[in-house]
């Protein structure tokens, strides 16, 4: 859970005439994650590609752009069919043929449809107007124009213009037809005068005759189109019906194909040999290698270079060695197999270049429960742990949730999460849209655990009522959420211990990045030393030294306000063991800074880390925060809906059921919109009005829930939980093989 799964580096080595065979084999396994040859190694050069290569390429490009003309997705996919070359040389060309004449028609039509739109939209104003296109221009002595205004503006700045001798307007529905007969001489003048009037000038249409007969006209035409354009496009969707299935399959066909032809270009290869190198998980290399022994035989040879372990780095990349039983002599004595004398390339320092490609450290296959695998998509969005990290999506599946639930804590909520993440899980074949679904099932369910505890459901204690009060005999739910009790209080010194030992989790974790790299005195200096200076300064703040100089609460949320828990503080004897052990964390931190930072920077890295530190569990009070907010406004909603009084003990209850109506020495705080006495003839709308504040306000503190909750708890991992110990960018296991969906050998 905490490790990926063990890797082991593999090496395949053979002579060139069963490079393809071994190339077979390999990729039917889909196993093996190869690494690219370096040119590291002297008489060994990069493979070449297949010959058919580029050929295969330009196939699948052909295919798939048939694809996006017909726009197959994975919906048009047929059973899983046997694709031979023939049937891909015989049958696309036809395709494409068809499929580029349909192309071409719809593209004509389109274009010819844009054009009609356009002319129609240049008529449409000419039309309102009503006047023929063949009198709006054409003469000689006189200047026209037609444009969309307001027509007494248009007069008046004709009115007073110079040049103009005469002038008429037609107007109609905003659309003015300008006439002007200039002064002899004058060029422009209609230009000139309608300078500074607010007029957008329309260009007349190249036609005769009424615009309403050319708008009909050009409206009967956009119909003929319309209607060409539907039955191509038809044509169109019977022919991706008819090949969807079967482009998928070839793509799928070509895909691999490429793949194989390709993949060379990672060997190293002379005339006469190849050598291929990459990853496979420990646990299946006996797999590759019987593989190989059955396909090939002995014309190649699969050798097991090393195991990695997750806590060997001495060769900078967590190399082991492989198990002592194979023989192998390990990476340092290893000469690349060349059946033409290959040898290794020297290095400018006169020793040798590395004996394995580049690649050094293994792909990470992260290895968690199938309950916890949707939490990788959040540690993935930051980054996938390396090898050598530890992986916190266990810990995420633990904590994540829990914080959520604890801030929400509602039975309806919880269920309507479950639904919502159920929802998402069902509709989306996206794995991480699926992941998105199973967390929110998670959360949903810590939400309606916790709903449970606090006896509420929306908002309101029915749960506490008939199953803490009414089944199990308590005075109330065993947790509250403390809108009105002293729980507010319990859970902030809740939060701090949450924090306190989520923090704690992440140095253990850092200790143990570290302990290999840096050595154990190093590590814990940098790590726990910070773990052990927060617990002892906290087991201090909670003994009872000075107890009159710390707030009270420290000591009462334990002890009977609210939960009697028989904690009172600790003694002044395991205060001062508390200072003790913060004493020794403030020694370990000091070395750790100086290793870091040099003394010159330890006094600052020691401010700033404290101030972090601090601020860090501090940050954890967000929680409670939250905690408070979403009870408060899933309060206020039923408060409009139902309303609620206060008892004399300062206890509010909503007015349903056996609290409909306020008790002698109770004290009303609202009266509902149901409650409130509206008389019959309102009482059809006063329940609708009802019914309308409590849908929509509870689905406003639904939505309110994943936003601040989620974000909030997202944030607690983030910065908070993963700044202690995690750095991400592990390379993802992607193995040379291809898993089929539409196609079968």
């Amino acid at each position: 859970m905490l490790r990926p799964e063990r890797m082991s580096k593999v090496s395949v080595t053979g002579s060139k005439p069963v490079m393809g065979e071994a190339i077979e084999t390999i990729h039917d396994l889909n196993l093996v994650h190869l690494v690219d040859y370096d040119d590291s190694w002297e008489g060994f050069e990069p493979g070449d590609p297949e010959a058919e290569a580029e050929e295969i390429s330009e196939k699948l490009v052909t295919v798939r752009a048939i694809e996006s003309i017909l726009d197959v997705d994975e919906e048009d996919a047929g059973p899983s069919r046997i694709v031979e070359d023939e049937e891909i040389e015989a049958e696309i060309e036809e395709v494409r043929e068809r499929v580029n004449e349909l192309d071409d028609r719809r593209v004509e039509l389109r274009e010819e449809l844009r054009d009609v739109d356009e002319r129609l939209s240049s008529v449409r104003p000419f039309a309102r107007l009503g006047i023929d296109l063949d009198l709006l221009s054409g003469y000689e002595s006189l200047e026209t124009a037609v444009v969309e205004g307001r027509e007494e503006r248009i007069r008046e700045a004709l009115e007073g213009a110079e040049g103009i001798d005469e002038y008429e307007t037609f107007a109609e529905e905003g659309v003015v037809a300008i006439f002007v007969r200039p002064e002899e001489g004058v060029e422009d003048a209609l230009a000139d005068a309608l300078v500074g009037v607010e007029v957008t000038m329309l260009s007349v249409p190249d036609a005769e005759g009424s615009p309403q007969s050319y708008a009909e006209d050009l409206e009967h035409r956009r119909q003929q189109l319309d209607s060409k354009l539907t039955s191509v496009e038809g044509e169109i969707t019977e022919l991706k019906l008819d090949v969807g299935g079967f482009l998928l399959a070839v793509e799928e066909e070509l895909s691999i194909d490429v793949q194989k032809a390709e993949v060379p270009l990672s060997f190293a290869t002379t005339e006469r040999s190849f050598i291929a190198e990459g990853w496979v998980p420990t646990e299946r290399y006996e797999e590759l290698e019987a593989a190989l022994a059955s396909e090939v035989g002995d014309h190649v040879d699969c050798e097991e270079l090393e195991r990695v372990d997750f806590d060997d780095v001495s060769h900078g990349h967590g190399h082991g060695t492989a198990d002592e039983e194979s023989g192998d002599a390990g990476d340092a004595d290893r000469q690349p197999a060349a059946a033409d004398g290959g040898e290794r390339k020297p290095r400018a320092d006169g020793g040798h270049a590395a004996t394995s490609m580049h690649g050094d450290e293994p792909p990470v296959v992260q290895d968690n429960p199938g309950t916890a695998r949707p939490f990788q998509l959040l540690v993935e969005a930051i980054n996938r742990p390396r090898y050598f990290e530890l992986d916190p999506t266990i810990v995420l599946f633990l904590t994540f949730p829990v914080m959520f639930g604890l801030m929400i804590g509602d039975v309806g909520y919880g269920i309507l999460y479950m639904a919502m993440g159920f929802g998402l899980y069902r509709a989306f074949d996206s794995p991480a849209m699926k992941s998105l679904g199973g967390i929110a099932i998670w959360c949903g369910i810590f939400t309606t655990i916790f709903g449970v505890l606090y006896g509420e459901i929306l908002g309101f204690h029915t749960i506490s009522t008939m199953l803490w009060e009414g089944v199990v005999g308590l005075e109330h739910a065993p947790i509250e959420k403390g809108l009105d009790s002293a729980y507010a209080l319990f859970w902030l010194v809740v939060a701090l211990l949450i924090g306190l030992v989520h923090l704690t989790i992440g140095y253990v974790f850092g200790f143990v990045n570290e302990l290999e790299t840096e050595g154990l005195v190093p590590a814990a200096a940098s790590n726990l030393s910070w773990a052990l200076l927060a617990i002892g300064a906290w087991i201090w703040i909670f003994s009872t030294t000075y107890a009159s100089s710390k707030p009270e609460f420290l000591f009462t949320v334990f002890d009977g306000e609210p939960m009697a828990l028989g904690f009172a503080g600790f003694s002044p004897a395991v205060g001062a063991a508390g200072l003790g052990l913060a004493a020794v964390g403030l020694v370990g931190a000091v070395y750790g800074e100086y290793l870091h930072q040099g003394s010159a920077g330890i006094l600052i890295g020691l401010i700033e880390s404290i101030t972090n530190g601090l601020a860090h569990i501090i940050s954890y009070t967000r929680i409670t925060a939250v905690l408070l907010a979403k009870a408060g406004m899933a309060f206020v909603v039923n408060l409009l809906v139902v309303g609620a009084y206060e008892d004399e003990e300062g206890h509010f209850h909503f007015m349903t059921g056996a609290h409909s109506e306020v008790p002698e020495g109770g004290e009303l705080m609202f009266s509902g919109i149901l409650t409130t006495d509206a008389g019959l003839a309102m009482a059809a709308l006063t329940v609708l009005a009802g019914a309308l504040v409590f849908v929509v306000g509870h689905v406003i503190v639904l939505g309110l829930g994943i936003t601040s909750a989620g974000l909030q708890a997202v944030r607690l991992e983030y910065v908070e939980f993963f700044g202690k110990f995690y750095d991400g960018g592990g390379e993802n296991y992607e193995p040379f093989g291809y898993d089929r969906t539409h196609t079968t050998e």
